[in-house]
Formats: structure tokens, C-alpha cells, sequence
């Protein structure tokens, strides 16, 4: 079985062929589940000309916040622009390309991507600017708008625990982009904070191993959003 061991120990490693203007899927939502050491390798390698798809675009400083400090996103797919200031200046300044879509457009592109089909038709945005250039459609008195899959050249995840297969668990509210995204990369890439001894419970798997190509174990800060108040 040494041939299906997707273990790796260097994060140059993990991120190897990934190269300039690249599209790339990155899991997690504001800070909750993201690759932040996959991120943080992004960063370090300058890797630019990026197309990035991600919920969002982390916040100043952290997460794919990075990214931005050196311009090294072209395009951003996302569902929000959120708490980054510096996200929002590059957008009001036309400095970086912004496709925003629906949350729950988004996730069934991404899905979509995943399962090989081109594309789907959905309520979702009939009549705003999403729509705007593409196919609509009637069914059953209803209007429709047809969105394209997304896939990607890399999709860097992070998860809970895994075996050395690649099977992954996720971790409660983590789950969220990471398991669509991970069927949905070319090179699907996992960082993890465990690897256990032997192979995981089958029943207790949200990603299986046949969709990950590389897993690294790592250490995470875990920043935690916090809501800032003022009195009145």
C-alpha cells in the first residue's frame, strides 16, 4: 500500500507545479477552516497572476489577506469582501478583478466543478447584475440563470485528522467550503493537525482519499474573528 501514502513533509513540496496565473481554491470561511500554512507558502513563494476562489479574502494581514499585500491575486471569486480593508481598497480602486457571487451559487459551482458537470441553472440572481451576460431560461414559469462549474488547477484544504491514505475529517463548522473544493482541484493538497496511525473509520470520512494527491501535517494559530462594538 506504500504507493497510496499521500504524505509529505515540506510545505515546498506540497505546493510544487504551482506556478504563475494559476487558478486556485482555497477552503474555509472567514478564518474558520482555512489553509493558512498553504496560504502562507503561496506568500512566501511570490507566486502572482493568481486567480483565487475562496468564501472570502481572509483580513489584513493574515489568511489570504497576505496575498494581497504584494498584489499577488489577479482575480478574486468570492461571496463578500468582509473585514479586509486592504481587500476593499484594491476593489473601490480597481486594483484586483472581483467576481462576487451568491453563497450558495458559489458552493454549487464549486460542487458542480467536483462532479463533472459544465453547468446548472438557478433562481438565484435572475433579474440583478449577476446575471448579467448570461443564459436565462424558463421553466415551469420561472426564470433561470445558467452558471458555469468552477474547478481549479490546486485546491488547498484544511482538515482535522486524516490517515496517511488521504482520508480526511473535518471539524464541526471547519467543514464548511473544504470538502467541495477538495473534488474540485486538478491537485488537491490537505493540510491537516493530525495524521493518525493505521486508516481511519470509513463511516467517519468527509473527504476520501482518492481525491487528495498530498497531505501535510501542520501547526495552526487559529485567529478567531471577534466583533468589535462601540457605545452609543
Amino acid at each position: 500500500m506504500a504507493g497510496f501514502d499521500k504524505r509529505i513533509t515540506d510545505y515546498a513540496q506540497a505546493l510544487e507545479g504551482l506556478t504563475d496565473g494559476m487558478t486556485i481554491l482555497v477552503g474555509g470561511f472567514g478564518l474558520c477552516g482555512i489553509p493558512e500554512n498553504l496560504i502562507n507558502q503561496l506568500y512566501q513563494q511570490k507566486t502572482r497572476d493568481l486567480t483565487v476562489v475562496s468564501n472570502n479574502c481572509g483580513i489584513d494581514g493574515f489568511g489570504l489577506g497576505r496575498l494581497l499585500e504584494d498584489h499577488q491575486i489577479r482575480k478574486m471569486v468570492a461571496s463578500y469582501v468582509g473585514e479586509n480593508a486592504l481587500f476593499e481598497q484594491q476593489l473601490l480602486n480597481q486594483d484586483i478583478e472581483v467576481e462576487l457571487t451568491p453563497q450558495g451559487n458559489l458552493a454549487e459551482k464549486i460542487r458542480a466543478g467536483g462532479a463533472g458537470i459544465p453547468a446548472f441553472f438557478t433562481a438565484t440572481g435572475y433579474g440583478t447584475p449577476v446575471a448579467e451576460g448570461k443564459e436565462v431560461r424558463e421553466f415551469d414559469g420561472q426564470h433561470y440563470v445558467l452558471e458555469q462549474a468552477i474547478r481549479g488547477d490546486f485546491a488547498l484544504i484544511k482538515g482535522w485528522k486524516a490517515d496517511r491514505y488521504g482520508n480526511v475529517i473535518y471539524r464541526h463548522t471547519a467543514r464548511n467550503f473544504n470538502p467541495l473544493m477538495a473534488t474540485a482541484g486538478k491537485v488537491t493538497v490537505v493540510e491537516v493537525e493530525e495524521i493518525v496511525d493505521g486508516a481511519l473509520d470509513p463511516d467517519q470520512v468527509h473527504t476520501p482519499g482518492i481525491y487528495v494527491d498530498r497531505l501535510i501535517c501542520g501547526q495552526f494559530e487559529k485567529r478567531i474573528e471577534k466583533r468589535t462594538t462601540r457605545d452609543h
